[in-house]
């Protein structure tokens, strides 16, 4: 995993030539989109040109499409292709992706690609296997993200719910099987598989060799989408060899989060696909638009897909191993403390996650540094996150509390 990282003097002048390449509010004469600059008038120019990111907000770019399906070619086409160059590497640097053979985009973060995922796999059992809604189901740990729920509801399926083991948070996979058959035994023969690189509480990884294992020994069909909304920035660099990943044949699909650990602005995920699969959503209806929508949402933010593409150059790849290095070394500065003083607590040994128990936290404490449950209304666990902003000093007040 290697991409070369940029000075800020290279990544102005390629943003400034993509631009270029944009149509520009203020400059050429736009009459038939629905969209301008931001207004002038409260975000002033003075301010704008000191910054690349600002810049981009101001002229306001809009990535209607999908950029690896095809750079539309009319009005956004400059900074598409950085884009285009963003997916390239996170698909294919950061998640082991062959050159060329993954689709993808800059979603509005996990949820919408969690959402992309499966309304893909449902359709494509509903349309090439012919299965009905109700033989297909979602199949995903207790602990995974709050949206495979809402998934669920708007697709209007099922869910299989994995139990995990109360210390590992790893899936009981007897049970699993036990629940996968009884399931079958209800007319489900279709799975919508969510592996968690990095759960929101506890920062787990699901063991997906043992997962999809279970999977082909019931002889059920499925696709398998991971979210690595957490871990996605953090887990390829702890653990490089690992099977969540497209070097695993039997991940289609991959979410991750780039206003976590990579520091992108809110509401910027980042959605990878192999490629053939975005058929199951394009478009078939006219509509005034070029080419056709492969994405949940329609209208996306340039700017945003601008603001990954200057943190992966602006770090390159040694630039951010040795941030999420940093954040793991007071991690284990931590575990270390609460093993010294038999605190129990769970973690992955490749996040940057720590859960402590309830019965060591109190309230001054859990208030003091934002600490968030796993439960408000009857808490068990306070998860602690080490990012970017957390510096040994606030680690070293933490635990002399």
């Amino acid at each position: 995993m290697y991409w070369k990282r940029l000075s800020t003097t290279e990544i102005n002048a390629t943003i400034k030539k993509a631009f270029d390449r944009n149509v520009r509010f203020g400059r050429s004469k736009v009459m038939g989109l629905p969209i301008s600059s931001m207004d002038p008038r409260i975000f002033h120019k003075e301010v704008v040109q000191q910054s690349p990111f600002l810049f981009a907000m101001m002229q306001n770019a809009n990535h209607g499409g999908c950029p690896t399906q095809g750079i539309s070619g009319d009005f956004f086409e400059g900074t598409e292709h950085l884009e285009n160059e963003a997916i390239q590497l996170c698909a294919e640097q950061l998640m082991a992706g062959k050159p060329g053979m993954q689709d993808g985009y800059i979603a509005a973060g996990g949820t919408e690609c969690n959402v992309q995922a499966a309304w893909i796999f449902r359709n494509l059992f509903k349309r090439k296997y012919k299965a009905e809604s109700s033989q297909i189901a979602l199949l995903h740990s207790e602990d995974t993200h709050y949206s495979v729920w809402k998934i669920a509801n708007l697709l209007g399926i099922k869910q299989v719910v994995a139990d995990v083991h109360s210390t590992t948070r790893q899936i009981d996979l007897p049970l699993l099987r036990k629940k996968i058959r009884q399931a079958k035994k209800e007319g489900i023969g279709y799975f919508i598989v969510v592996a968690n690189m990095g759960t929101t509480m506890f920062g787990t990884v699901d063991d997906i060799d043992g997962l999809t294992l279970v999977l082909d020994e019931e002889e059920v069909f499925y696709k398998v989408h991971v979210d690595g909304a957490f871990g996605g920035f953090t887990f390829p660099f702890t653990k490089p060899k690992n099977n969540l990943n497209f070097s695993n044949t039997k991940v289609t699909s991959i979410g991750l989060d780039a206003h976590k650990m990579l520091q992108a602005p809110y509401g910027t995920g980042v959605f990878l696909i192999r490629k053939g699969y975005l058929n199951y959503l394009a478009t078939t209806e006219p509509h005034f638009m070029a080419h056709k929508i492969h994405t949940l949402s329609g209208s996306r933010s340039g700017a945003n897909a601008i603001a990954v593409w200057m943190i992966l150059r602006a770090f390159g790849s040694k630039g951010l191993q040795a941030k999420v290095k940093r954040v793991m070394d007071l991690k284990r500065k931590m575990c270390a403390f609460l093993d010294k003083k038999k605190i129990e607590y769970i973690h992955d040994e490749h996040m940057n996650i720590v859960a402590i128990h309830n019965r060591h936290m109190v309230r001054e404490i859990q208030h003091h540094y934002n600490l968030v449950p796993d439960n408000h209304e009857n808490p068990t666990w306070w998860k602690i996150v080490l990012m970017d902003h957390v510096n040994e000093r606030m680690i070293q007040d933490f635990l002399d509390h």
